[in-house]
């Protein structure tokens, strides 16, 4: 959250996502494994979110199945799941997925007023009276209901998925003029041509149109109002925990599903790209044996979620096909045996028919803003090896497109990602960081959690000299 978190959440990790789309992520989250396990691509019903296929093959495997299945925990879920879930085609809003025992699920994707939601199966439709139905509050009032009523001799597990802050960016009434004079961050990426990168950055007009500009600082200050609601959510649900008696002995996780981006190389809104602002989320930690005001400098990604959760209930995750590790401080967080690098994967979406309002771009593009700069296509396809460790702070990136474009950045020397250093590094560092990637992309379970390969002295020297150079 942008205002500070009514919380004090006491450990802070440099997490990571795989796929920057709603979707996909959220899949993630909730497998433990990687998109090429799953099977998610996107958001829609075709690219497998809440399909049919997706429950018949991932829900019963996901970790709160497991938690109340295999350790006999309470479970509730409140808010957005899956962006399709409810479709007519994925069983409606009748489908519970199994492993909860208490469903608040809505119904496709965000909504603030004017939404279904699944109560256990069964629709209750909501309007547009704040007091009764302003999504975000009613999250927070059916999750307190959830910590009265459960029963008190069982371990619980919750999970509450606002759809703050994406899209309408509906802010509660008390919220609507906060953050009047706020703007989206002018970083050094901020309204700069990408020159060096794939074709679908450089299309981007730079500088970017008045009105864009005027867009997405609009956007960046109703993120925010909504967000306020979201620390009163997280706030009520703390201060339950603590005169229940049950905060010091309950771990409490904040984060997102994916990034975003306001401007960065001239794209002025959405996410779907492979840079730090798209694939890096907020990931803060409260609980037993955690110690205050900490960050942790170990890789942490979506799919470590779900084996940390097994990992605190006592379920061994090397039984199960997550890709994921759990990064709780008294396990291997600490140890040689961390990962150094993690999988990020993202597959283009793209009409088969041209813009009529961007004609010359011709077909293949999508999301595309009134002045014809589009946010996705179809060969924005493409993997990249996302490496944190002593020795290398970089990213090494692949297209599946005609080109078989690659990008790699030295994060260290270059945090903004302005430099693309893939046409002066060594090729023996290339072929390595290839062999790396593919190795990846063929992963599964056990095969997924091994440190990185290419992090070497060798590699670490050249990185240090190509900077230089910059």
């Amino acid at each position: 959250s942008p205002s500070l978190l009514p919380l004090s959440l006491s450990y802070y990790l440099p997490s990571g996502i795989f796929y920057p789309l709603c979707c996909p992520s959220r899949a993630s989250i909730l497998t433990g494994k990687y998109p090429h396990n799953h099977h998610v691509i996107n958001n829609t019903l075709e690219g497998n979110c809440s399909s049919k296929a997706w429950q018949k093959s991932e829900e019963a495997h996901a970790f709160p199945a497991l938690l109340k299945t295999l350790a006999g925990y309470q479970t509730f879920f409140a808010g957005k799941y899956l962006n399709q879930y409810g479709h007519s085609e994925a069983g409606g809003v009748e489908h519970v997925p199994p492993g909860w025992s208490y469903w608040v699920g809505l119904e496709k994707n965000s909504k603030y007023y004017n939404y279904t939601l699944s109560v256990n199966g069964k629709p209750q439709k909501h309007g547009a009276d704040y007091s009764k139905d302003y999504l975000t509050d009613k999250l927070a009032n059916m999750s307190l209901e959830f910590l009265q009523y459960k029963s008190n001799y069982q371990p619980f597990f919750m999970m509450v998925s606002t759809p703050a802050p994406h899209s309408p960016w509906t802010a509660a009434p008390q919220y609507q003029d906060s953050f009047n004079n706020t703007k989206a961050p002018r970083d050094p990426n901020f309204n700069i041509h990408g020159k060096d990168k794939h074709w679908l950055i450089r299309q981007a007009k730079t500088p970017m149109t008045n009105s864009s500009v005027q867009f997405l600082d609009d956007a960046f200050r109703k993120r925010w109002r909504t967000l306020l609601s979201v620390d009163d959510l997280v706030e009520k649900i703390v201060k339950s925990l603590e005169v229940r008696g049950e905060l010091d002995n309950t771990y409490v996780f904040f984060t997102s599903d994916n990034g975003y981006h306001t401007g960065q190389f001239s794209l002025p809104l959405d996410k779907r790209q492979l840079y730090e602002f798209d694939i890096r989320v907020p990931l803060m930690v409260r609980g037993p044996n955690i110690k205050p005001n900490q960050t942790s400098q170990m890789l942490v990604a979506n799919v470590d979620l779900g084996p940390t959760m097994l990992d605190i209930a006592g379920i061994n995750v090397n039984k199960t096909q997550m890709d994921g590790m759990s990064f709780l401080p008294e396990g291997k967080m600490n140890s040689s045996s961390w990962r150094t690098d993690i999988l990020v994967e993202y597959e283009g979406e793209g009409s088969n028919v041209s813009d009529p309002a961007c004609p010359l771009l011709g077909p293949g593009v999508s999301e595309c803003f009134p002045d014809c700069v589009c946010e996705d296509s179809y060969n924005n396809t493409y993997a990249c090896v996302r490496t944190v460790a002593p020795s290398a702070n970089l990213q090494y990136c692949e297209f599946d497109d005609n080109e078989v474009f690659v990008e790699v950045y030295n994060v260290t020397s270059d945090p903004y990602q302005l430099t693309n250093i893939a046409k002066t590094i060594d090729q023996e560092v290339l072929e390595k960081m290839n062999h790396r990637l593919m190795m990846l992309q063929s992963c599964s379970g056990q095969s997924c959690r091994t440190p990185g390969l290419i992090v070497t002295h060798f590699m670490s020297t050249h990185l240090k000299r190509v900077a230089r150079r910059y």
